[in-house]
């Protein structure tokens, strides 16, 4: 549901939560991003950070300079003077991710926990089965056709929470249970109809099915996009995942130990939220790729 206004609540005494309705909503997480643009645009000195979620907002706030009540007002008039979610324009970097789909090392870690934890499915025949696919090599085709927006950053630092941009290329799958207790960096996967990229080898619990040799974090921050933060992806960003071979991963990989690799990033654009809606109904949103 998208709520009529939305809803304002503390986080402990400073951080206020703006809701703006409780369902995985591109809408919605366009308004919280075109929000946390406008406050930095605003320059509010109170105002020390924002981070933008799939439908809600969070606003760290000092509280030595602006209290509560006086931040959900100055929040409730921004998000007036925002109108509706057509007139949001974003800015917006496009990466393109060489992907390899369908790969040894996350069909490793899914052999593994089948042997250690609990018999499961591998994980892309199991995501294609849930999703009416004809098998893997179609959920690589569905999975692979769309730009993906991200919609905000966690559990992780750096890690991206993606939605579809195109519908057709929409998938659900329920995560693990019990989680994994590991997963190879720059594994890609599915929870929820989120898709999401793993900054680390970390445990995790979303369903897994590629792996892209591409660093998102990077604490050394040995190549350019690292240069204001040692996370590559903001809010607002879009990813391309373009399948790669296993060979191609490997020498895409050598260069990115050797310091050699060139981002393919296309700089910031105006993303808007009214050419994408128009675009949206001159396609059969419930036809697969």
């Amino acid at each position: 549901m998208i709520y009529d206004k939305p809803v304002f609540k503390p986080g402990g005494d400073r951080y206020l939560l703006i809701e703006l309705g409780d369902e995985l909503n591109l809408a919605l997480n366009f308004t919280a991003n075109g929000l946390a643009d406008a406050i930095a645009q605003a320059g509010m000195k109170a105002v020390v950070e924002t981070a933008p979620c799939f439908a809600s907002l969070l606003v760290h706030y000092d509280p030595d300079l602006i209290g509560f009540a006086d931040l959900k007002r100055e929040m409730a008039s921004l998000i007036a003077a925002l109108g509706p979610s057509d007139d949001i324009e974003l800015p917006s970097r496009l990466f393109y991710f060489p992907t390899c789909y369908l790969d040894p090392w996350t069909k490793a870690c899914v052999e593994d926990y089948s042997a250690k934890i609990t018999p499961k499915k591998w994980d892309a025949e199991y995501v294609a089965e849930i999703n009416g696919l004809s098998g893997p090599a179609q959920l690589v085709r569905v999975h692979s056709g769309s730009e993906y927006w991200v919609a905000s950053l966690g559990f992780w630092p750096g890690l991206p929470f993606l939605m579809p941009l195109d519908p057709r290329s929409r998938l659900t799958a329920p995560k693990y249970n019990p989680p994994r207790t590991w997963t190879p960096q720059g594994t890609i996967g599915m929870g929820g109809a989120a898709s999401a990229i793993y900054p680390v080898a970390t445990p995790g619990g979303y369903q897994i099915f590629a792996r892209t040799p591409v660093p998102i974090w990077d604490t050394k921050r040995r190549f350019p996009e690292f240069e204001n933060s040692i996370c590559l992806f903001r809010p607002g960003d879009r990813i391309k995942f373009v399948p790669c071979s296993v060979e191609e991963f490997n020498e895409i990989e050598a260069e990115v130990s050797a310091g050699t690799y060139t981002y393919n990033v296309v700089g910031y654009q105006k993303f808007s939220v009214r050419q994408y809606n128009e675009w949206l109904v001159t396609i059969d949103a419930g036809k697969r790729l």
